[in-house]
């Protein structure tokens, strides 16, 4: 996909389209890290959201509670 950056106020930028937005996921407000590799490379990598460990342990408790049967014809 071509893009070209384009003035945005004072400061330049690429825009990011419904079709760009649609095939990365990103919405407004997203976390990204951004890195500028040799050669002039860029990547755009959205930030996951890390669980809590209260966060964490409910999830795993409903994983079981959910999957029970499948765990003892497993074990």
């Amino acid at each position: 996909m071509l893009k070209t950056i384009s003035k945005i106020g004072n400061s330049q930028g690429l825009i990011f389209d419904a079709a760009l937005r649609e095939l990365s996921g990103l919405q407004v407000g997203d976390p990204i890290n951004v890195t500028v590799h040799d050669g002039g490379a860029i990547t755009i990598v959205p930030l996951k959201p890390t669980l809590g460990a209260d966060e964490a342990r409910a999830a795993a408790r409903a994983l079981i509670r959910d999957n029970d049967e499948l765990f003892k014809r497993l074990a």
